[in-house]
């Protein structure tokens, strides 16, 4: 904990006091007093504010109840603090080589990570312990391609293979929620943090029967129990791993949970969840929609998204829901569309001016595929230097008129 100073403007309280069990304590709650001599404790300062969910679980191992001061109505909500403190720290990145360049390295850097991501998994799977070095350096090459450019390894986290389903989520919600935080503003190390909670925040799933967790149907009560339980079990082995930071450990237990507190396992409401589950939750829940599932078939990018704008304010953060859609855009790299005029593509590049233009790689007619592919720039519509036929009709989804994604994925390589 950081004891140093109370911010001012951050807590704003009156003179009374009330006493609370540690269980209610929330974050941005100020602690005047604990129930037993502050000289029993590690505590630096007599009196603080309670900043994370590490915080209130240190303070629980020394005190069962703590007297907080009664909060009036000058208070700063914590999600208000933390837009502040965001739009404080926030880092322009500019893109240092173009799509087609990354898509290079981009392609052995997923296949490295995938097979990587595979193998952690197997090993949880038999009983053994999460190799976080692995893990940390899997994370690192993500970052370092992403901060080239997102799109071309977004491209890479679109191809599916479905019988791979956990391994290839877990991956790519770390890809997803890397370039979410670029997108926010995020350090390089906190971008490296947010992308060890995306590659791990679903390793409890190791240790629920695969009948349940690859059932093609409704699950039981007993079943639905047993599944969340994967929270549960994914605190539990990170915690018994060393060198596993507190906030993958809290990602991995909290990105179920819903700011309404409708959430599990514990129903924590908006001020009880740390900044880097809400951005999990997000990009969790918008992985799965668009991937094909055992139990369910993909949507396209679009309705996820439109998802995730009905659900704001009660499953997920307002403010970083609505960043995250300007963030993934209409058309991220590697979606399938159909234009006016009747031409299958996929986007390969996003367009930064025209979000709703991006570069696309024309692969077919409806109906049969054309002898070469080529990349047309949509952009070119806008500059009134082509027809605008060529416009996106509607995003589509993987599989749609015989197009995967999977077949191109090394076209970045001999595009002309």
């Amino acid at each position: 904990m950081d004891f140093k100073e109370v911010r001012p403007g951050y807590v704003k309280s009156s003179e009374k006091t009330i006493k609370i069990h540690v269980s209610e304590l929330k974050i941005g709650m100020f602690v005047s007093q604990l129930d037993r001599p502050w000289l029993e404790t590690p505590f630096l300062m007599q009196g603080f504010v309670v900043e994370t969910l590490e915080d209130i679980d240190t303070i629980a191992e020394y005190s069962e109840h703590v007297w907080v001061d009664a909060i009036t109505q000058e208070w700063v909500p914590p999600e208000e603090r933390a837009a502040l403190e965001n739009k404080a720290k926030k880092v322009s990145y500019i893109n240092k080589v173009d799509a087609k360049a990354e898509h290079l390295a981009a392609i052995d850097t997923y296949k490295s990570a995938r097979r990587l991501t595979r193998t952690l998994l197997d090993d949880i799977r038999l009983g053994g312990v999460i190799n976080t070095d692995q893990a940390k350096s899997t994370v690192k090459e993500c970052v370092h391609s992403i901060l080239r450019n997102a799109d071309a390894l977004l491209w890479m986290s679109k191809i599916r293979s479905q019988d791979e389903y956990t391994a290839e989520h877990c991956l790519n919600v770390c890809i997803l929620a890397i370039a979410f935080g670029r997108h926010l503003g995020m350090s390089e190390a906190d971008l490296e943090k947010l992308g060890l909670c995306g590659l791990l925040h679903d390793v409890g799933k190791m240790r629920v029967q695969p009948e349940v967790l690859h059932k093609p149907s409704a699950l039981n009560e007993k079943e639905l129990n047993a599944m969340r339980a994967h929270t549960v079990h994914g605190r539990n082995l990170l915690m018994a791993s060393p060198g596993i930071p507190n906030s993958t450990i809290d990602v991995a237990y909290s990105h179920h949970e819903k700011v309404d507190g409708t959430g599990y396992p514990r129903g924590l409401k908006s001020a009880g969840i740390s900044e880097l589950a809400k951005i999990i939750a997000i990009v969790d829940a918008y992985d799965a929609m668009t991937a094909d599932r055992c139990y369910s078939p993909s949507i396209p990018s679009t309705e996820a998204l439109k998802i995730i704008f009905k659900d704001r304010n009660t499953h997920f953060d307002d403010r970083l829901a609505l960043e995250f859609i300007k963030s993934v855009g209409l058309y991220p790299p590697g979606t399938s569309v159909e234009l006016v005029n009747g031409l299958i593509g996929i986007v390969f590049e996003t367009n930064v001016k025209y979000r709703h233009l991006p570069k696309i790689i024309i692969v077919k007619n409806q109906d049969t595929s054309l002898g070469k592919t080529v990349v047309v720039d949509l952009a070119e519509v806008e500059k009134k230097k082509m027809d605008k036929s060529f416009l996106i009709k509607r995003a589509l989804k993987e599989g749609d008129f015989g197009v995967y994604l999977r077949d191109y994925r090394e076209l970045g390589l001999v595009l002309k």
